[in-house]
């Protein structure tokens, strides 16, 4: 027997339905059921229930952004190296032998240990880790925490 090939042209010249059917039935969004999420709730359900069982409803809620702390941290070791900097910059200050470097106002609210530290520094800070404070009071230096 001859194998069937594709005819050399396929286009359904004048063939109103172009192989779909009866008129009307490759139009529009009818044939979907409505444009995009129309029905979830009516003739779609089954395929929520299968699908998407979640889409519907309420879960959790978001704590107000004023309770949640953004903890913006910075290392001991980048505190010691722009210590000068920052009081030539006016951001900390010298007082008796201790540089005075406020946090708060640098932008961050806590101190982490990662670095060396090698002068006199007075922190303040909100929050600070154990290291941290350690590597601080080792080279003679104060740690004070604001409670904001």
């Amino acid at each position: 027997m001859v194998v069937r090939r594709r005819k050399k042209s396929r286009k359904l010249r004048g063939n109103r339905s172009h192989g779909y059917g009866r008129i009307g039935q490759h139009r529009k969004s009818g044939s979907r059921g409505g444009f995009g999420a129309a029905g979830m709730h009516k003739h779609k359900w089954s395929w929520v229930v299968k699908y998407a069982p979640n889409y519907f409803g309420k879960r959790g809620f978001t704590r107000a952004p004023q309770i949640v702390l953004g903890i913006k941290e910075i290392n001991v070791g980048v505190l010691d190296e722009a210590a000068e900097k920052l009081v030539k910059e006016g951001l900390a200050k010298i007082e008796n032998e201790y540089i005075t470097i406020n946090v708060l106002d640098l932008g961050f609210n806590k101190v982490t240990g990662r670095g060396k530290v090698t002068k006199k520094l007075k922190v303040i800070t909100k929050l600070i880790t154990e290291s941290a404070r350690r590597k601080i009071e080792s080279v003679g230096g104060i740690v004070e925490i604001v409670k904001k």
